[in-house]
C-alpha cells in the first residue's frame, strides 16, 4: 500500500451557539460591538474574551445603541449593538429608531429567554421582533443553533443593502448554549 503525508482531514468540531455568533460577526469583520452585559447574553460576552473583537461597555444600552450608530455613520461599516433580554433589550430602542429614521446599517443583538418560556410572560421576556418592528429592516428569532451562521449574514446583508438600516438578532439563552458544527457560508458581495 502506497504511503501518502497527506493527514487525514478532521471534521469541525462542534461550537456553541455563542461561539458560532462571534466568528460569524468576526467573518463580517465586526471590529468593535457595543455591548452591556446581561444573564441572557452572558455566553456572548464569555466568547469576545477570546476574540479579536472589541467590547465597548456603555453606561446604558441605549448609548450602546446610539454609540454604534454613530461608528457606522463615522466609519462607513455597519454597527453592532448588543443588550441582554427584557428591558436591557428595549433600552436599545431609541437608537434601533435613530438608525432606521437616518438610514444607518446596525446589526442589534438581544438575548432571550429559554424557546420553552417563550410566549409565557416569563420573567424578562419581550417579543423584540416585535416590538422593533416599525423601526427594522428585519426582525430574526433564532431558534435552531444550525441556523445562527446563516442568520448573522443575512443580518449583516440587509443591514447595508438597499436603503441601509438596522436588523435584529434576537438568541434565546438555550440557542447560545446548544452546539452543531456550522455551516459558514461564503461572503456576499455588497451592491
Amino acid at each position: 500500500m502506497p504511503q501518502t503525508n497527506e493527514r487525514p482531514s478532521r471534521p469541525n468540531p462542534p461550537l456553541t451557539g455563542a461561539e458560532i455568533v462571534v466568528r460569524a460577526l468576526e467573518r463580517e469583520g465586526v471590529e468593535v460591538v457595543f455591548a452591556y452585559p446581561g444573564a441572557a447574553t452572558m455566553a456572548i460576552h464569555q466568547c469576545l474574551t477570546a476574540s479579536p473583537i472589541r467590547v465597548i461597555l456603555p453606561r446604558h444600552e441605549q448609548g450602546g445603541a446610539l454609540a454604534a450608530a454613530g461608528y457606522a455613520r463615522a466609519g462607513g461599516r455597519t454597527g453592532v449593538c448588543m443588550a441582554t433580554s427584557g428591558p436591557g433589550a428595549t433600552n436599545l430602542l431609541t437608537g434601533i429608531a435613530d438608525a432606521f429614521a437616518d438610514s444607518v446599517p446596525l446589526v442589534v443583538l438581544t438575548g432571550q429567554v429559554h424557546q420553552r418560556l417563550l410566549g409565557k410572560n416569563a420573567f424578562q421576556e419581550v417579543d423584540m421582533v416585535g416590538v422593533t418592528r416599525p423601526v427594522t429592516k428585519h426582525g430574526f428569532l433564532v431558534l435552531d443553533v444550525a441556523d445562527l451562521a446563516r442568520t448573522v449574514a443575512e443580518a449583516f446583508f440587509i443591514a447595508r443593502t438597499g436603503r441601509p438600516g438596522p436588523v435584529l438578532i434576537d438568541l434565546p439563552k438555550d440557542v447560545q448554549l446548544a452546539s452543531c458544527v456550522p455551516v459558514f457560508a461564503p461572503a456576499r458581495a455588497v451592491s
